[in-house]
């Protein structure tokens, strides 16, 4: 930490932040708790953040003067003045588990809410942070180190408003969290680039962040995983019928759908790699796809089984649900009013053959943590259906383990369903990340700036 900023400070010293898309307030808590421990007033002027959920949690936890709604309804001139914008802004344009549309989509347009308000205002500096899809999102060159969107973005950041910008990408597991989150920091200030390395990686298990003797989930299909697993056999288990290897446990497996044998279960795993080879597609005549459904005659070539046995089998697992006997399906273009609309539908002029179910099945648990180990990405539509061992049993993540996962204190509390609270659980930020980021910022907070007694003051003299 710089000599300038470890001066003493004066009972006036200020620094005045927005709070953009909110969500929990991670940012804005890793932020005033780097510059409340230099010694400074860290005042948030306004928070933008249009979840209800989100909203009466921010409310419970901090004194807000400010808290606006949808940023497309915030007029700058309803804007406090500021000196720091903090904004996670919405990163499904952006992200793997979205449609990748970028500025294409609404939400990617969110940015240039963030210029317009910069343009405007005119504040210090920035922390901007999104998923690390953002970096190679639409690529030029597939050798580019950065896609056309981050460079869009920071073109107008430095070029357009006259910041000088760094950017990193962050893994939560570093910073002491035993989740692996990865997230791209964009920060800027109006005096000099901020030097975003110099982090000394600390890890952690997760079992320093498990509560112990809660109640477990009693459930049927809990009970048939117990009937099938030891709890130590199950620790980085999936469970899910879309993935071989040996880390996923399939419905069969469990017996989910009804006992199975060892037979079956071989033939259940073969014909699952088997069905995602596109030499059945040239042979059955059909554009390739991921997982297709072939015939009897087809089967018995890679199951060495008499045919009348062997149908026997397949047939059983048909009346089970773990098979389905379906036409293989070809690849449809409809030109529509809007554009070409394509999809694939069944080719009733192929032969029927046998297709494994899969998909999103309604598992009560798609994952087991282990606890000698970290949690993955945690994404707001499966947080609720990640389980831990617990005794001899196992049950779901907990709120208070979800905000530790995050480097949330203790005393913070999300009063929310938890459907609710797992959804904003999966679009937070790593607090320990933002608090080492905002101090890269503070080290290059020049001497004349620090010791204003108003920051904006000044920044207003200049501009």
């Amino acid at each position: 930490m710089s000599n300038i900023i470890k001066s003493q400070a004066m009972e006036s010293k200020k620094i005045k932040f927005i709070d953009l898309f909110a969500g929990l307030g991670g940012i804005r808590l890793g932020f005033e708790n780097v510059f409340k421990g230099l010694g400074y007033e860290a005042e948030c002027v306004m928070t933008s953040e249009i979840k209800p959920y989100a909203v009466k949690t921010l409310k419970h936890n901090f004194k807000h003067d400010f808290l606006a709604g949808d940023i497309f309804e915030i007029r700058n001139e309803f804007i406090p003045d500021f000196d720091f914008l903090l904004g996670g802004f919405p990163c499904q344009p952006f992200s793997s588990g979205g449609k990748r549309q970028g500025f294409l989509d609404t939400r990617g347009t969110l940015f240039f809410e963030i210029e317009r308000i910069l343009r405007d205002k005119k504040p210090y500096g920035f922390i901007l942070e999104n998923v690390e899809g953002l970096v190679k999102h639409d690529l030029e060159n597939k050798n580019d180190e950065i896609g056309r969107t981050l460079s869009t973005i920071l073109h107008t950041l430095e070029n357009d408003l006259g910041y000088k910008v760094s950017w990193r990408v962050f893994d939560s597991i570093e910073f002491g969290l035993p989740q692996s989150r990865k997230r791209i920091f964009i920060v800027g200030t109006k005096d000099q680039k901020v030097e975003l390395n110099g982090n000394e990686p600390k890890f952690a298990k997760l079992e320093s962040i498990l509560e112990k003797g809660l109640e477990p989930i009693k459930s049927d299909f809990v009970d048939k995983l117990l009937s099938h697993f030891e709890i130590e056999d199950l620790y980085g288990k999936s469970i899910k019928d879309k993935r071989g290897g040996d880390n996923n446990i399939h419905s069969w497996d469990i017996g989910i759908k009804g006992e199975v044998t060892d037979e079956q279960c071989k033939l259940l795993n073969k014909l699952f790699k088997e069905r995602r080879k596109k030499q059945w597609a040239i042979e059955i005549g059909i554009d390739w796809m991921d997982g297709m459904a072939l015939t009897l005659e087809q089967i018995s070539t890679f199951i060495d089984k008499p045919k009348s046995e062997l149908k026997s089998m397949l047939d059983d697992l048909v009346n089970k649900g773990y098979l389905k006997f379906e036409h293989p399906k070809k690849l449809v273009k409809e030109q529509t009013t809007s554009g070409v609309k394509t999809y694939r539908d069944y080719d009733t002029t192929k032969p029927k053959g046998y297709n494994i179910v899969t998909g999103k099945l309604s598992f009560e648990i798609n994952k087991i943590l282990d606890p000698n180990d970290i949690a993955p990405t945690l994404v707001a539509t499966d947080v609720s259906r990640l389980a831990v061992p617990d005794g001899n049993g196992l049950r779901r993540l907990t709120i208070r383990e979800g905000l530790r996962l995050f480097g949330y204190p203790e005393w913070y509390e999300i009063p929310t369903k938890e459907y609710d609270a797992f959804d904003l659980l999966g679009n937070t930020v790593a607090v320990p990340v933002v608090e080492f980021v905002t101090s890269r910022i503070a080290d290059v907070i020049s001497d004349e700036f620090m010791v204003l007694d108003n920051i904006h003051s000044k920044l207003h003299q200049v501009h």
